[in-house]
């Protein structure tokens, strides 16, 4: 028998459906998983106020969580090397159609992150100087799909991942 679902978490579902499509991801066909994963998040989002993937424990501090916010900073990488993220909330393709066997996902997070807490990672340093003292405004870059966007403020909402504008750093 189906699991009966709120109206909320259906409600996410179809917009994270849509969002994915239109980017150029899926979701886990299983809708049944599926919901399960999306009434996780939302369990999250009522918990921390943010999103959090379900399926990593959490700091409970969105600073310390940043990089597993749904959709978290390791979805690309998962989906491109095992065809489906961490969660299996997005799956490729290629897996849809079985060509990938479904299999466990590492843990991508860094140890710091999961086993003795969290610590600042280390910034990028800029060598172009020069380059970077004569642009007129900074480079923020999603740390979601890599969009980058020249601009005083990060943009509230990514335009490509729809990511929120805490999900952005400063490239350049």
């Amino acid at each position: 028998m189906a699991e009966e679902f709120s109206p909320a978490v259906l409600q996410l579902y179809e917009k994270l459906n849509r969002e994915a499509e239109e980017g150029g991801y899926h979701l886990n066909p299983d809708r049944q998983f599926t919901l399960k994963l999306v009434q996780g998040l939302l369990t999250n989002q009522e918990r921390y106020g943010y999103p959090a993937c379900p399926c990593r424990i959490t700091f409970g501090e969105k600073a310390k969580d940043i990089d597993i916010i749904c959709p978290c900073y390791y979805r690309d990488a998962d989906l491109e090397e095992f065809g489906t993220c961490y969660c299996a909330l997005y799956v490729s393709e290629d897996w849809i159609k079985g060509k990938i066997p479904p299999k466990s996902i590492p843990e991508r997070r860094p140890p710091e992150f999961v086993l003795t807490g969290y610590s600042e990672a280390p910034t990028k340093q800029t060598t172009a100087t020069e380059i970077t003292t004569r642009l007129s405004y900074p480079v923020w870059r999603c740390k979601i799909c890599g969009y980058l966007c020249a601009r005083n403020e990060p943009p509230g909402k990514c335009p490509v991942c729809k990511a929120t504008k805490d999900r952005f750093e400063r490239f350049i």
